[in-house]
């Protein structure tokens, strides 16, 4: 059985990283979707919170769970038995920035890295830009799945 860890802040979580999980979970047999928690970053969602989004999100596939994670990556992985970590690239400076964790991770414990193109028409969207929209009064509707754009409106 093939199990991997799709990790992330997804804060909140977006159209990109829906798809890529659902992508992974047609390849794997199973994916556990795993919320990072650094205690120095003040999210918008608290990690329960973006716990319980993805649980409702990915309900209805039965090959994905969520869990959430402090610490080193590679650790978590070895606990859950994965043969790899599945990470979303849009362009070139991510995989420039995930490269070296990709090796980093290699080296440490011998897990591979695999890495999915984002769909060319969610390619731009990242949790970034779609904090920096909102905070700024802008629709952020079209970058996100509708229950997620619902909880962002009743934070506000």
């Amino acid at each position: 059985m093939s199990t991997v860890v799709c990790p992330g802040s997804f804060d909140p979580l977006t159209l990109g990283h829906v798809d890529i999980v659902r992508r992974a979970a047609r390849i794997f047999d199973e994916v556990i979707v795993c919320v990072a928690y650094n205690p120095r970053k003040k999210g918008m969602f608290e990690v329960g919170e973006r716990v319980a989004i993805m649980e409702e999100e990915f309900k209805d596939l039965p090959n994905v769970s969520v869990d959430s994670f402090s610490g080193l990556l590679v650790d978590f992985c070895s606990q859950k038995n994965a043969v790899a970590v599945v990470k979303g690239i849009r362009s070139n400076e991510d995989y420039e920035y995930e490269l070296p964790m990709a090796h980093v991770n290699k080296r440490l414990t011998g897990i591979d890295t695999i890495f999915l193109p984002t769909s060319p028409g969610l390619s731009f969207i990242s949790s970034t830009l779609v904090k920096e929209v909102f905070a700024f009064g802008g629709d952020t509707s079209e970058f996100l799945p509708a229950s997620v754009q619902q909880k962002l409106l009743e934070k506000k």
